[in-house]
Protein backbone atom coordinates (compact mmCIF):
# COMPACT_ATOMS: atom_id res chain seq x y z
CA UNK A 1 0.00 0.00 0.00
CA UNK A 2 1.29 3.03 -1.23
CA UNK A 3 2.43 6.39 1.42
CA UNK A 4 -0.13 9.05 2.06
CA UNK A 5 1.25 12.60 1.04
CA UNK A 6 2.43 14.26 4.15
CA UNK A 7 -0.08 17.43 2.51
CA UNK A 8 -2.72 15.26 2.33
CA UNK A 9 -2.28 13.83 6.02
CA UNK A 10 -1.77 17.39 7.16
CA UNK A 11 -5.25 18.71 5.62
CA UNK A 12 -7.25 15.88 7.21
CA UNK A 13 -5.86 16.54 10.67
CA UNK A 14 -6.98 20.50 9.98
CA UNK A 15 -10.40 19.71 9.05
CA UNK A 16 -11.09 17.72 12.13
CA UNK A 17 -9.58 20.45 14.20
CA UNK A 18 -11.62 22.95 12.80
CA UNK A 19 -14.64 20.47 13.24
CA UNK A 20 -14.01 20.45 17.27
CA UNK A 21 -13.62 23.81 17.32
CA UNK A 22 -17.40 25.52 19.06
CA UNK A 23 -19.16 27.97 16.60
CA UNK A 24 -20.38 31.39 17.50
CA UNK A 25 -23.28 33.17 16.01
CA UNK A 26 -21.07 36.03 14.73
CA UNK A 27 -19.12 33.73 12.44
CA UNK A 28 -22.66 32.29 10.96
CA UNK A 29 -23.56 34.48 7.95
CA UNK A 30 -27.10 35.88 9.24
CA UNK A 31 -28.18 37.50 5.90
CA UNK A 32 -31.66 37.21 5.29
CA UNK A 33 -31.77 34.01 7.47
CA UNK A 34 -34.91 34.76 9.78
CA UNK A 35 -36.62 35.70 6.19
CA UNK A 36 -36.71 31.97 5.24
CA UNK A 37 -39.97 29.74 6.18
CA UNK A 38 -39.44 27.27 8.83
CA UNK A 39 -40.87 23.68 8.23
CA UNK A 40 -40.19 21.33 10.79
CA UNK A 41 -40.86 17.85 9.44
CA UNK A 42 -43.55 16.89 11.26
CA UNK A 43 -45.83 13.96 10.80
CA UNK A 44 -48.81 12.59 13.12
CA UNK A 45 -49.31 9.06 13.46
CA UNK A 46 -51.74 6.82 10.93
CA UNK A 47 -53.31 6.10 14.47
CA UNK A 48 -54.00 9.07 16.15
CA UNK A 49 -54.91 11.10 12.72
CA UNK A 50 -58.95 12.02 12.72
CA UNK A 51 -59.09 11.16 16.55
CA UNK A 52 -60.71 13.63 18.66
CA UNK A 53 -60.20 14.78 22.00
CA UNK A 54 -62.72 12.72 24.36
CA UNK A 55 -66.26 13.84 24.50
CA UNK A 56 -66.52 13.59 28.05
CA UNK A 57 -64.12 15.89 28.43
CA UNK A 58 -64.79 18.08 25.89
CA UNK A 59 -68.30 18.61 26.87
CA UNK A 60 -67.01 19.78 30.16
CA UNK A 61 -64.96 22.62 28.84
CA UNK A 62 -67.76 23.71 26.83
CA UNK A 63 -70.11 23.95 29.36
CA UNK A 64 -67.16 25.84 31.03
CA UNK A 65 -67.42 28.65 28.28
CA UNK A 66 -70.96 28.72 27.83
CA UNK A 67 -71.02 29.52 31.80
CA UNK A 68 -68.50 31.96 31.77
CA UNK A 69 -70.13 33.88 28.51
CA UNK A 70 -73.12 34.27 31.23
CA UNK A 71 -75.30 30.58 29.92
CA UNK A 72 -77.15 28.37 32.21
CA UNK A 73 -75.70 25.53 31.75
CA UNK A 74 -76.93 21.73 33.57
CA UNK A 75 -73.85 20.02 33.35
CA UNK A 76 -74.92 16.24 32.72
CA UNK A 77 -72.31 15.67 30.25
CA UNK A 78 -69.00 14.66 31.97
CA UNK A 79 -69.79 11.56 34.58
CA UNK A 80 -67.78 13.22 37.53
CA UNK A 81 -68.83 11.98 40.97
CA UNK A 82 -70.28 14.87 42.88
CA UNK A 83 -69.41 13.34 46.05
CA UNK A 84 -66.16 14.58 48.15
CA UNK A 85 -63.32 12.43 49.01
CA UNK A 86 -64.39 10.68 52.32
CA UNK A 87 -62.49 13.11 55.04
CA UNK A 88 -60.81 9.84 56.46
CA UNK A 89 -58.87 9.52 52.83
CA UNK A 90 -58.57 13.26 52.83
CA UNK A 91 -57.09 13.32 56.60
CA UNK A 92 -54.94 10.14 54.95
CA UNK A 93 -53.51 12.23 52.06
CA UNK A 94 -52.43 15.16 53.83
CA UNK A 95 -50.53 13.08 56.82
CA UNK A 96 -48.82 11.66 53.50
CA UNK A 97 -48.06 15.10 52.01
CA UNK A 98 -44.72 14.33 53.70
CA UNK A 99 -43.80 11.41 50.91
CA UNK A 100 -41.88 12.15 48.47
CA UNK A 101 -39.94 9.00 46.94
CA UNK A 102 -40.16 7.55 44.30
CA UNK A 103 -42.78 3.87 44.88
CA UNK A 104 -41.98 0.55 43.65
CA UNK A 105 -42.97 0.56 39.44
CA UNK A 106 -46.08 -2.17 40.38
CA UNK A 107 -47.25 0.03 43.72
CA UNK A 108 -46.65 0.27 46.98
CA UNK A 109 -46.60 -3.06 49.05
CA UNK A 110 -49.30 -2.34 51.46
CA UNK A 111 -51.69 -0.82 49.02
CA UNK A 112 -51.57 -3.43 46.73
CA UNK A 113 -51.97 -5.48 49.81
CA UNK A 114 -55.23 -3.80 50.56
CA UNK A 115 -56.80 -3.75 47.17
CA UNK A 116 -56.30 -7.57 47.11
CA UNK A 117 -58.13 -7.91 50.84
CA UNK A 118 -60.34 -5.86 49.37
CA UNK A 119 -61.47 -8.24 46.70
CA UNK A 120 -61.10 -11.25 48.93
CA UNK A 121 -63.73 -9.26 51.43
CA UNK A 122 -66.72 -8.03 48.85
CA UNK A 123 -65.92 -10.75 46.26
CA UNK A 124 -64.89 -13.86 47.88
CA UNK A 125 -61.83 -13.76 45.17
CA UNK A 126 -58.50 -15.18 46.24
CA UNK A 127 -55.50 -12.37 45.40
CA UNK A 128 -52.48 -11.66 46.63
CA UNK A 129 -50.46 -8.23 47.03
CA UNK A 130 -48.64 -9.96 44.07
CA UNK A 131 -51.67 -9.94 41.89
CA UNK A 132 -51.79 -5.96 41.92
CA UNK A 133 -51.13 -3.60 39.43
CA UNK A 134 -51.51 0.49 40.81
CA UNK A 135 -51.59 3.09 37.94
CA UNK A 136 -52.26 6.60 36.91
CA UNK A 137 -55.80 5.69 36.84
CA UNK A 138 -57.64 2.70 35.08
CA UNK A 139 -57.70 4.64 31.87
CA UNK A 140 -54.35 4.20 31.84
CA UNK A 141 -53.96 0.89 32.82
CA UNK A 142 -56.24 -0.01 30.04
CA UNK A 143 -53.78 1.80 27.64
CA UNK A 144 -51.09 -0.18 28.62
CA UNK A 145 -53.03 -3.21 28.64
CA UNK A 146 -53.74 -3.09 24.93
CA UNK A 147 -49.60 -2.04 24.15
CA UNK A 148 -49.03 -5.82 25.81
CA UNK A 149 -51.81 -7.59 24.57
CA UNK A 150 -51.74 -8.84 21.17
CA UNK A 151 -54.73 -9.17 20.07
CA UNK A 152 -58.03 -7.62 19.30
CA UNK A 153 -60.43 -5.62 21.24
CA UNK A 154 -64.31 -6.36 22.00
CA UNK A 155 -66.56 -3.36 23.10
CA UNK A 156 -70.55 -3.58 23.63
CA UNK A 157 -72.54 -0.94 21.91
CA UNK A 158 -73.25 1.25 24.22
CA UNK A 159 -69.70 1.48 25.84
CA UNK A 160 -67.40 4.19 27.24
CA UNK A 161 -66.24 6.48 25.18
CA UNK A 162 -62.09 5.84 25.16
CA UNK A 163 -62.49 2.42 24.66
CA UNK A 164 -62.43 1.94 20.87
CA UNK A 165 -59.61 5.13 20.68
CA UNK A 166 -57.43 3.78 22.70
CA UNK A 167 -57.36 0.38 20.82
CA UNK A 168 -56.87 2.86 17.39
CA UNK A 169 -54.09 5.01 19.16
CA UNK A 170 -52.52 1.26 20.57
CA UNK A 171 -53.21 -0.18 16.87
CA UNK A 172 -55.11 -2.65 17.67
CA UNK A 173 -58.50 -3.97 16.49
CA UNK A 174 -61.62 -3.43 18.05
CA UNK A 175 -65.27 -4.77 17.01
CA UNK A 176 -68.46 -3.02 18.46
CA UNK A 177 -70.50 -6.11 19.74
CA UNK A 178 -74.25 -4.76 18.92
CA UNK A 179 -76.73 -4.72 21.47
CA UNK A 180 -80.84 -4.59 21.84
CA UNK A 181 -82.93 -1.97 23.99
CA UNK A 182 -85.42 -4.47 24.79
CA UNK A 183 -81.96 -6.51 26.64
CA UNK A 184 -81.48 -3.51 28.24
CA UNK A 185 -78.46 -3.03 26.28
CA UNK A 186 -76.85 -5.62 27.88
CA UNK A 187 -74.30 -7.72 26.18
CA UNK A 188 -75.87 -11.86 25.91
CA UNK A 189 -74.26 -14.67 25.50
CA UNK A 190 -75.77 -15.16 22.42
CA UNK A 191 -73.76 -12.24 20.98
CA UNK A 192 -71.00 -12.59 22.64
CA UNK A 193 -70.39 -16.29 21.26
CA UNK A 194 -71.49 -15.28 17.59
CA UNK A 195 -68.70 -12.52 17.03
CA UNK A 196 -65.97 -15.28 18.08
CA UNK A 197 -67.33 -18.73 16.86
CA UNK A 198 -65.84 -17.33 13.34
CA UNK A 199 -62.61 -17.49 14.37
CA UNK A 200 -62.53 -19.41 17.65
CA UNK A 201 -58.74 -19.42 18.13
CA UNK A 202 -58.30 -15.65 17.77
CA UNK A 203 -57.03 -13.72 20.86
CA UNK A 204 -59.41 -11.36 22.10
CA UNK A 205 -60.22 -8.88 24.91
CA UNK A 206 -63.48 -8.63 25.98
CA UNK A 207 -64.45 -5.18 27.77
CA UNK A 208 -67.13 -5.63 30.42
CA UNK A 209 -68.29 -2.32 32.09
CA UNK A 210 -70.94 -2.66 34.99
CA UNK A 211 -72.85 -0.93 36.27
CA UNK A 212 -72.57 0.61 32.89
CA UNK A 213 -71.08 4.05 31.85
CA UNK A 214 -73.48 5.18 29.48
CA UNK A 215 -76.74 2.98 30.57
CA UNK A 216 -76.51 2.68 34.67
CA UNK A 217 -77.43 -1.04 34.07
CA UNK A 218 -75.79 -4.11 35.21
CA UNK A 219 -75.40 -8.10 35.61
CA UNK A 220 -77.23 -10.86 37.51
CA UNK A 221 -75.79 -13.87 38.68
CA UNK A 222 -77.16 -15.61 36.19
CA UNK A 223 -76.22 -13.34 32.90
CA UNK A 224 -72.68 -12.83 34.30
CA UNK A 225 -72.54 -17.13 34.42
CA UNK A 226 -73.23 -17.13 31.16
CA UNK A 227 -71.41 -14.86 30.05
CA UNK A 228 -68.43 -16.29 31.64
CA UNK A 229 -68.80 -19.88 30.16
CA UNK A 230 -68.34 -18.23 26.78
CA UNK A 231 -65.34 -16.84 27.52
CA UNK A 232 -64.32 -19.83 28.66
CA UNK A 233 -65.43 -22.03 25.99
CA UNK A 234 -63.29 -18.89 23.20
CA UNK A 235 -59.78 -18.75 26.03
CA UNK A 236 -61.29 -14.55 26.16
CA UNK A 237 -59.47 -12.68 28.54
CA UNK A 238 -62.27 -10.25 30.24
CA UNK A 239 -61.09 -6.53 31.17
CA UNK A 240 -64.09 -6.30 34.04
CA UNK A 241 -64.23 -2.59 34.45
CA UNK A 242 -66.07 -2.15 37.93
CA UNK A 243 -65.07 1.21 38.71
CA UNK A 244 -68.79 1.87 39.68
CA UNK A 245 -68.96 -1.48 41.77
CA UNK A 246 -69.79 -0.07 45.10
CA UNK A 247 -72.40 2.17 43.48
CA UNK A 248 -74.50 -0.65 42.73
CA UNK A 249 -77.37 0.94 44.02
CA UNK A 250 -78.51 -2.14 46.26
CA UNK A 251 -75.25 -2.60 47.35
CA UNK A 252 -75.27 -5.94 45.33
CA UNK A 253 -72.21 -5.48 43.02
CA UNK A 254 -71.43 -8.99 41.57
CA UNK A 255 -68.28 -9.65 39.71
CA UNK A 256 -67.79 -11.59 36.84
CA UNK A 257 -64.68 -13.18 38.31
CA UNK A 258 -66.40 -15.48 40.00
CA UNK A 259 -67.14 -17.40 37.49
CA UNK A 260 -64.67 -16.51 35.28
CA UNK A 261 -61.57 -16.48 37.66
CA UNK A 262 -58.62 -17.53 35.34
CA UNK A 263 -59.41 -15.49 32.64
CA UNK A 264 -60.86 -12.31 34.32
CA UNK A 265 -59.00 -9.19 35.28
CA UNK A 266 -60.86 -6.69 37.28
CA UNK A 267 -60.30 -3.02 36.83
CA UNK A 268 -60.78 -0.15 39.72
CA UNK A 269 -59.59 2.83 41.41
CA UNK A 270 -60.95 6.18 43.67
CA UNK A 271 -62.36 8.16 41.21
CA UNK A 272 -66.38 6.90 41.09
CA UNK A 273 -67.14 4.85 44.14
CA UNK A 274 -64.10 7.52 46.02
CA UNK A 275 -64.92 10.58 44.41
CA UNK A 276 -61.47 11.30 43.96
CA UNK A 277 -61.26 11.59 39.72
CA UNK A 278 -58.81 13.79 40.11
CA UNK A 279 -56.85 11.78 42.52
CA UNK A 280 -55.39 9.53 39.26
CA UNK A 281 -55.36 6.03 40.78
CA UNK A 282 -56.96 2.91 39.43
CA UNK A 283 -55.95 -0.98 39.90
CA UNK A 284 -55.63 -3.73 37.93
CA UNK A 285 -56.28 -7.52 39.66
CA UNK A 286 -55.04 -10.34 37.76
CA UNK A 287 -55.57 -14.01 37.98
CA UNK A 288 -52.29 -16.14 38.20
CA UNK A 289 -52.73 -17.63 35.30
CA UNK A 290 -52.54 -13.95 33.53
CA UNK A 291 -49.06 -12.83 35.67
CA UNK A 292 -47.22 -12.97 31.92
CA UNK A 293 -49.60 -9.39 30.60
CA UNK A 294 -49.45 -8.08 34.26
CA UNK A 295 -45.19 -8.49 34.09
CA UNK A 296 -45.33 -7.09 30.87
CA UNK A 297 -47.29 -3.99 31.77
CA UNK A 298 -44.95 -3.50 34.57
CA UNK A 299 -42.18 -3.03 31.93
CA UNK A 300 -44.10 -0.42 29.90
CA UNK A 301 -45.22 1.36 33.17
CA UNK A 302 -41.65 1.59 33.90
CA UNK A 303 -40.32 2.93 30.89
CA UNK A 304 -43.40 5.68 30.97
CA UNK A 305 -45.45 6.89 34.20
CA UNK A 306 -42.83 5.09 36.56
CA UNK A 307 -45.04 5.42 39.76
CA UNK A 308 -47.98 6.85 40.70
CA UNK A 309 -47.75 9.93 43.60
CA UNK A 310 -46.41 8.61 46.49
CA UNK A 311 -48.86 10.79 49.15
CA UNK A 312 -52.35 9.05 47.01
CA UNK A 313 -50.79 5.36 47.12
CA UNK A 314 -50.54 5.89 50.47
CA UNK A 315 -54.00 7.70 51.25
CA UNK A 316 -55.73 5.05 49.20
CA UNK A 317 -54.43 2.62 51.74
CA UNK A 318 -57.56 3.94 53.54
CA UNK A 319 -60.38 3.58 50.59
CA UNK A 320 -59.91 0.40 50.27
CA UNK A 321 -59.11 -1.21 53.57
CA UNK A 322 -62.95 -0.28 54.19
CA UNK A 323 -64.51 0.45 57.87
CA UNK A 324 -67.54 1.79 59.32
CA UNK A 325 -66.57 5.64 58.17
CA UNK A 326 -66.38 4.24 54.40
CA UNK A 327 -69.06 1.77 54.69
CA UNK A 328 -71.51 4.69 56.03
CA UNK A 329 -70.36 6.88 53.16
CA UNK A 330 -71.36 4.39 50.87
CA UNK A 331 -74.40 3.50 51.90
CA UNK A 332 -75.64 7.27 51.66
CA UNK A 333 -74.15 7.77 48.56
CA UNK A 334 -76.09 4.98 47.27
CA UNK A 335 -79.08 6.40 49.11
CA UNK A 336 -78.74 9.58 47.17
CA UNK A 337 -78.67 7.65 43.94
CA UNK A 338 -81.56 5.47 44.79
CA UNK A 339 -83.37 8.59 44.90
CA UNK A 340 -82.21 11.01 41.89
CA UNK A 341 -81.75 7.88 39.39
CA UNK A 342 -85.21 6.60 39.35
CA UNK A 343 -86.81 9.91 39.73
CA UNK A 344 -85.27 11.27 36.52
CA UNK A 345 -85.92 8.07 34.53
CA UNK A 346 -89.63 8.53 35.32
CA UNK A 347 -89.94 11.96 34.50
CA UNK A 348 -88.15 11.22 30.91
CA UNK A 349 -90.57 8.34 30.72
CA UNK A 350 -93.26 10.44 31.37
CA UNK A 351 -92.31 13.08 28.41
CA UNK A 352 -92.02 9.96 25.75
CA UNK A 353 -88.71 8.50 26.19
CA UNK A 354 -87.89 4.65 26.50
CA UNK A 355 -85.66 3.76 29.28
CA UNK A 356 -85.66 1.74 32.55
CA UNK A 357 -84.41 2.72 36.14
CA UNK A 358 -80.50 2.84 36.34
CA UNK A 359 -78.90 -0.24 38.52
CA UNK A 360 -75.87 1.46 39.52
CA UNK A 361 -73.60 4.31 38.84
CA UNK A 362 -75.20 7.87 38.11
CA UNK A 363 -75.99 7.15 34.26
CA UNK A 364 -79.38 7.25 32.35
CA UNK A 365 -79.07 6.31 28.31
CA UNK A 366 -82.95 7.10 27.38
CA UNK A 367 -83.95 6.26 23.83
CA UNK A 368 -85.35 9.45 21.94
CA UNK A 369 -86.29 7.13 18.79
CA UNK A 370 -90.27 7.95 19.52
CA UNK A 371 -89.74 11.48 18.85
CA UNK A 372 -88.01 10.98 15.53
CA UNK A 373 -90.94 12.26 13.29
CA UNK A 374 -91.38 15.09 15.37
CA UNK A 375 -87.77 15.70 15.44
CA UNK A 376 -87.35 15.45 11.89
CA UNK A 377 -89.94 18.20 11.08
CA UNK A 378 -87.68 20.77 13.33
CA UNK A 379 -84.44 19.63 10.93
CA UNK A 380 -82.89 17.06 13.63
CA UNK A 381 -82.00 13.71 12.31
CA UNK A 382 -78.88 12.28 14.56
CA UNK A 383 -78.14 13.05 18.24
CA UNK A 384 -75.61 15.15 17.96
CA UNK A 385 -77.49 17.75 16.09
CA UNK A 386 -80.40 16.92 19.06
CA UNK A 387 -77.63 17.46 21.60
CA UNK A 388 -76.83 20.45 20.26
CA UNK A 389 -80.41 22.01 19.89
CA UNK A 390 -80.65 21.01 23.54
CA UNK A 391 -77.69 22.44 24.48
CA UNK A 392 -78.77 25.96 22.65
CA UNK A 393 -82.53 25.41 23.62
CA UNK A 394 -82.05 24.38 27.02
CA UNK A 395 -79.02 24.66 28.22
CA UNK A 396 -78.98 21.05 28.99
CA UNK A 397 -75.43 19.34 28.09
CA UNK A 398 -75.33 16.01 27.65
CA UNK A 399 -74.06 13.53 24.54
CA UNK A 400 -75.02 11.99 21.68
CA UNK A 401 -75.26 7.49 21.95
CA UNK A 402 -72.55 7.98 18.85
CA UNK A 403 -70.15 8.70 20.77
CA UNK A 404 -70.45 5.63 22.79
CA UNK A 405 -70.86 3.25 20.15
CA UNK A 406 -74.49 3.34 18.62
CA UNK A 407 -75.34 4.32 14.73
CA UNK A 408 -75.67 8.48 15.05
CA UNK A 409 -79.06 8.28 13.76
CA UNK A 410 -80.88 6.40 16.97
CA UNK A 411 -81.22 9.33 18.68
CA UNK A 412 -80.06 7.99 21.85
CA UNK A 413 -78.38 10.39 24.78
CA UNK A 414 -75.99 9.72 27.94
CA UNK A 415 -76.49 12.07 30.61
CA UNK A 416 -74.94 12.02 33.76
CA UNK A 417 -77.20 13.33 36.62
CA UNK A 418 -73.95 14.48 38.95
CA UNK A 419 -74.67 18.71 39.13
CA UNK A 420 -75.56 18.43 42.39
CA UNK A 421 -73.64 19.83 45.69
CA UNK A 422 -72.94 15.96 46.63
CA UNK A 423 -71.81 17.17 50.27
CA UNK A 424 -74.95 18.54 51.45
CA UNK A 425 -76.96 15.26 49.58
CA UNK A 426 -74.54 13.23 51.75
CA UNK A 427 -75.64 14.93 54.84
CA UNK A 428 -79.35 14.83 54.06
CA UNK A 429 -79.18 11.24 53.26
CA UNK A 430 -78.70 10.42 56.88
CA UNK A 431 -82.35 11.06 57.16
CA UNK A 432 -83.55 9.07 54.30
CA UNK A 433 -85.42 5.99 54.17
CA UNK A 434 -83.25 3.26 53.81
CA UNK A 435 -85.32 1.57 51.20
CA UNK A 436 -85.07 4.46 49.08
CA UNK A 437 -88.64 5.39 48.65
CA UNK A 438 -89.13 8.82 46.31
CA UNK A 439 -88.91 11.44 48.54
CA UNK A 440 -89.70 14.56 46.66
CA UNK A 441 -88.93 16.84 49.55
CA UNK A 442 -84.88 15.98 49.52
CA UNK A 443 -84.88 16.22 45.68
CA UNK A 444 -85.94 19.32 45.93
CA UNK A 445 -83.51 20.88 49.02
CA UNK A 446 -80.48 18.64 47.54
CA UNK A 447 -81.26 17.84 43.79
CA UNK A 448 -82.46 20.78 42.42
CA UNK A 449 -80.40 21.52 40.10
CA UNK A 450 -80.70 17.97 38.38
CA UNK A 451 -84.38 18.24 38.38
CA UNK A 452 -84.60 21.67 36.99
CA UNK A 453 -82.30 20.59 33.93
CA UNK A 454 -84.47 17.25 33.49
CA UNK A 455 -87.92 19.22 33.63
CA UNK A 456 -86.24 21.59 30.69
CA UNK A 457 -85.29 18.66 28.59
CA UNK A 458 -88.52 17.01 29.26
CA UNK A 459 -90.46 19.95 28.36
CA UNK A 460 -88.76 20.59 25.56
CA UNK A 461 -89.48 17.31 24.28
CA UNK A 462 -93.36 17.48 25.18
CA UNK A 463 -93.24 20.97 22.99
CA UNK A 464 -92.47 19.75 20.38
Amino acid sequence: MSAVPLEVVEDIASRQAALRQPIHPQALPDQGLHDLPVRPHVHISLNVRGLSQSSTLAINERSARLERAGRKVFRMGLGQSPFPVPPTVVDALKANAHQKDYLPVRGLDALREAVAAYHRHAQGIERSAEDVLIGPGSKELLFILQLCFYGDLLVPAPSWVSYAPQAAIAGRQHRWIDTRREDGWRLTPEGLDAVCRADPDRPRILILNYPSNPLGVTYSADQLAALARVARRYGLVVLSDEIYGELHHQGRHASIARWYPEGTIISGGLSKWAGAGGWRLGTFTFPPELRSVLDAMAVVASESYTSVSAPIQHAAITAFSGGPVMADYLARSRRVLRQIGPAIAARLRAAGCALDDPEGGFYLFPDLSPFRERLAAHGIHDARLLCERLLEDTGVAVLPGSDFGRSPTELSLRLAYVNFDGARALEGAAELNAEAVADAGFLAEHCADSMAGIERLASWLEAL
